[in-house]
């Protein structure tokens, strides 16, 4: 078996060819022209959500250790985990699923423990679970770290009555029998849950639906998730990437009969290549992929839009991120899904949040997959270790933009591969993220402010020269965000970039 260390030394070794040192290039300058009244959408703090499903150690291990765990842990969740994430600051979380959302059951998840039922997790494993992490607890880590819950409802082989009685009994202040079966279990405060996912992919593990069979199952479940004093935010499940077969056939199906408040695309950036393994070619074929995720959003609310031109139907992109190959022997010690998390898909992440920024005024959520341990996580968390990856401070570099004015910032290179940029503005600040996606060449973005002048600006950049490098247990602290230089003078803001690396600069205007 592979441990981690032994991972992180053999990606050092053999990264020549994968990872050059910026020293084998002259940096080239690109232009780049921010137009700071020239106003895009308010960044919502939901772009920046995420998504814990029932997954490998996502819950059980990693979010979830136990109330008698010797793992440090606030009433069952793990500490570390806990102040971690609620320094990230996190939004919205996404749960129980995924896939596993349409094989749950939320009564196995409440009431004493003892009693709680031993379940077949069907789509991950074939592990059995105790349901010791259920409705409650899932709330209490919410309100731990912050984050408002996001629950994704049974529809594949749920009822109607099941989600409807799910939501009244989260939501309904007191008086009825759930309500009061709610406040016996330890809380008698609503939880006033929001958001509610109306089923998840539906066109495959949810169901295998069609669009407009799909289009029904939902109107018979959201016509009982009425309001039981929170008025719920509805999550219809959208395409697979950009399938626009899909959209078309469940909005043609809901004309006339009401549409959903939120509409869930689902985008990942496959590319199955052992995590450190990555070669030049490798990564680009991967980080390509984010512009097809951008034009997916423009399509998709483009062709929303022709049903709905109010926009009253919001645009999610519930589950994104980059999604590598998976080693036997990980999975075993660790859980399936088990991904370790590098630069590069550091630099993957904030090339989803930049899209995001650019687009702010299409979207209202988007949810990385996922938290912990699986896929393009945020934390590693094994027995009592827990550590932030580098895409955890590729969402601390973007947390600036939350709540502020997406702006208009345009470059000379719009390939795939091209500097990136976001930028956003609130009274006299200026956040501009500029990411440098290229493993061979390093870059001098010179950004021109359209109107107004920079009295100073600040920066902070994740880098490494290996973009294999990545956070082990060993090595915690391997890729984390240092100090970066960035000149202001008059109309200008001038910040090198080395290959694959992100600087996100806060800039006086």
């Amino acid at each position: 078996m592979r441990t981690k260390s032994t991972l992180s030394r053999r990606a050092f070794v053999s990264s020549a060819a994968a990872a050059p040192f910026s020293a084998l290039a002259a940096a080239r300058e690109e232009n780049v022209v921010v137009h700071p009244q020239v106003e895009i959408g308010k960044i919502r703090p939901e772009l920046h959500g995420h998504f814990a499903e029932h997954l490998g150690s996502c819950v059980y291990g990693g979010l979830w250790v136990g109330k008698n765990s010797p793992v440090p842990n606030l009433n069952g969740h793990r500490k570390q985990a806990v102040d971690y994430l609620k320094a990230l600051g996190i939004p919205v979380l996404r749960w129980p699923g995924g896939c596993f959302a349409d094989d749950y059951h939320w009564r196995d998840g409440i009431g004493p423990l003892a009693r709680r039922p031993k379940r077949v997790n069907i789509h991950w494993g074939n592990y059995t679970e105790d349901n010791s992490f259920g409705t409650h607890e899932f709330v209490e880590l919410c309100r731990l770290i912050g984050a408002e819950p996001y629950f994704a409802g049974n529809v594949g082989s749920g009822t109607p009555r099941e989600l409807r009685d799910w939501v009244e009994y989260c939501n309904y202040p007191a008086g009825s029998t759930l309500s009061d079966e709610r406040a016996a279990n330890g809380s008698p405060e609503p939880f006033r849950i929001r958001y509610w996912g109306v089923g998840n992919e539906n066109w495959g593990c949810g169901g295998r639906m069609t669009p407009e069979e799909y289009a029904t199952h939902y109107r018979r479940f959201a016509g009982y998730m009425r309001n039981f004093g929170t008025p719920p935010y509805l999550v219809a499940c959208g395409p697979n990437s950009n399938d626009i077969r899909w959209t078309r056939g469940f909005m043609d199906s809901m004309q006339g009969r009401g549409y959903p408040h939120g509409f869930a695309l689902h985008y990942y950036q496959n590319m199955r290549v052992e995590p450190t393994k990555f070669t030049a070619d490798n990564a680009a074929a991967q980080l390509t992929k984010f512009a097809d995720m951008e034009k997916a959003i423009v399509q998709q609310r483009a062709l929303l839009d022709s049903y709905d031109p109010e926009r009253r139907v919001g645009l999610l992109i519930d589950e994104w991120g980059v999604w590598d190959g998976m080693i036997p022997a990980e999975e075993k010690k660790y859980g399936r899904l088990w991904q370790q998390n590098t630069l590069r898909s550091a630099v993957g992440a904030a090339l989803g949040l930049n899209v995001f920024h650019r687009h702010a005024g299409k979207l209202v959520m988007g949810n990385i997959a996922q938290t912990v341990n699986v896929l393009h996580a945020m934390l590693l968390a094994y027995e009592d270790k827990c550590i932030r990856t580098p895409s955890y401070y590729a969402f601390e570099l973007a947390k600036p933009h939350r709540a502020k004015t997406a702006v208009r910032a345009e470059t000379g290179d719009s390939s795939p591969l091209g500097l990136s940029v976001s930028a956003s503005r609130q009274d006299n600040e200026l956040v501009l993220t500029l990411i440098n996606p290229r493993h061979d060449t390093p870059l001098k973005a010179a950004c021109r402010l359209s109107s107004g002048r920079a009295a100073s600006a600040t920066a902070r950049i994740l880098h490494h020269e290996n973009f294999n490098a990545a956070n082990t247990f060993e090595q915690p602290d391997l890729v984390v965000p240092r100090p970066h230089a960035a000149a202001a003078e008059g109309s200008r803001v001038t910040i090198d970039l080395p290959p694959m690396s992100i600087v996100t600069a806060s800039v006086r205007i």
